[in-house]
């Protein structure tokens, strides 16, 4: 049975504890930020850039698209694709999930997933792909395994609250972070629940959480805090801790710090960004922060080369960073208020998904525009793939794409 979910997953999750005089000068002042979230703020109220013609130097054609059933149906969700075993895989709020083929776009298999009453799961995060499952994690705080093969349900685990980041399995062992702030370990093959790492939450928080990063025998994961904590992937032991951003000013909005994108790694650097406190380079192996750039700040994600890190800010910029100092190299501002996908490299290019269904290729060496194209009839929010020379859209309507740059 196929219905709507009756219920607005608001973009901040807010917990009132407060009491009395100084309760209500907080809220007070926290809706009014709250109101500028909401409606952009003076700098985010102006309308999304229009795209203006240019003589493109990068052509893109579409070589398979497919339809996976209402996408995120305008909830904010981590819904994305993910690859394995020659097959990218997704799903839809109402518990559809595809695998298709990653050449041709064949559907290999397709299921609906219900519960107990017969009626579908609400799927908030994930696919994460295993070496046997697919992992997907619900807003009823369950987590479903799935056979990488043909679909069917290995298992379903209940968790402490709602899952809103994408499984990442490694070693056998699915690691996930909930909404109340705990990291969960399980088995891969049973769904038994391995540890656990309960972590507090601020009473205002963005609405989101990063995939955890794990490098070898380690997780790290950002917190809604600002920090950046290492845990061991054994058994959850607590490794460092670490300081990424500091809150900055006046009301609880202007000092949201979430780190809520995905941190990457490189040559034993943890690069991530948060969403109102800068980004930072930190050391693998004690949390020692390398560098803090305050200016660039970011809630949808960073990639990197060899030498750069590309990041979209709040502003539908996007931006090169020197990975051995943080400084900013060059900001393209044309997409202002486009609401972009996190960047990905792709064949020497830089690759953006934006709100109205449009992907641009963006010059790796100075920003500028080289080609675009439109794929979906709504907003790309999930950071797009990159596979050989080919590169996978996933929007929030539920579109699936395969596209290429000539």
């Amino acid at each position: 049975m196929r219905f709507f979910h009756r219920l607005t997953i608001l973009p901040l999750l807010i917990v009132l504890t407060l009491s009395g005089c100084s309760a209500f000068d907080w809220a007070s002042e926290s809706m009014s930020g709250i109101k500028d979230y909401f409606t952009g703020g003076a700098d985010n109220a102006d309308p999304p850039n229009v795209l203006t013609e240019y003589d493109p130097e990068v052509n893109a054609e579409v070589l398979w698209e497919g339809s996976v059933g209402v996408g995120t149906d305008e909830q904010t969700l981590k819904l994305v694709s993910a690859i394995g075993s020659g097959r990218i895989f997704a799903a839809d709020r109402d518990g559809l999930v595809q695998a298709r083929d990653l050449i041709t776009g064949a559907l290999a298999w397709e299921v609906v997933i219900e519960d107990q009453n017969e009626d579908e799961v609400h799927f908030s995060g994930g696919p994460g792909v295993g070496a046997s499952s697919v992992i997907l994690g619900t807003n009823d705080a369950e987590v479903i395994a799935l056979n990488i093969d043909n679909g069917t349900q290995l298992w379903k685990t209940t968790v402490s609250s709602e899952v809103l980041s994408v499984p990442v399995v490694a070693g056998g062992i699915v690691v996930l972070r909930t909404t109340d702030g705990s990291v969960i370990a399980l088995n891969e093959k049973t769904g038994q629940k391995i540890w656990s790492y309960e972590h507090n939450v601020p009473a205002l928080t963005v609405r989101g959480t990063g995939a955890p990063l794990i490098i070898e025998d380690t997780i790290i994961e950002g917190y809604d805090n600002g920090k950046l904590m290492a845990l061991r992937l054994e058994d959850g032991k607590y490794v460092w801790e670490s300081s990424v951003t500091i809150p900055k000013g006046r009301s609880e909005v202007e000092r949201l710090v979430d780190i809520d994108i995905d941190p990457i790694e490189s040559r034993g650097v943890i690069y991530t960004a948060s969403y109102n406190g800068g980004s930072a380079a930190v050391s693998i192996l004690d949390g020692d922060v390398l560098w803090r750039n305050e200016a660039v700040s970011s809630h949808t994600g960073l990639s990197q080369d060899e030498q750069y890190l590309y990041i979209s800010n709040s502003d539908g910029h996007v931006l090169q960073l020197d990975k051995r100092t943080g400084s900013s190299l060059w900001e393209q501002k044309d997409l202002h208020g486009r609401k972009l996908t996190s960047p990905v490299v792709y064949q020497g290019y830089v690759v953006v998904g934006d709100i109205e269904g449009y992907v641009h290729w963006l010059s790796s060496t100075d920003g500028r525009q080289l080609g675009r194209i439109q794929v979906a009839g709504d907003a790309i929010d999930a950071k797009p793939i990159v596979v050989g020379d080919t590169v996978y859209i996933y929007a929030k309507d539920g579109t699936l794409a395969a596209l290429k740059a000539r």
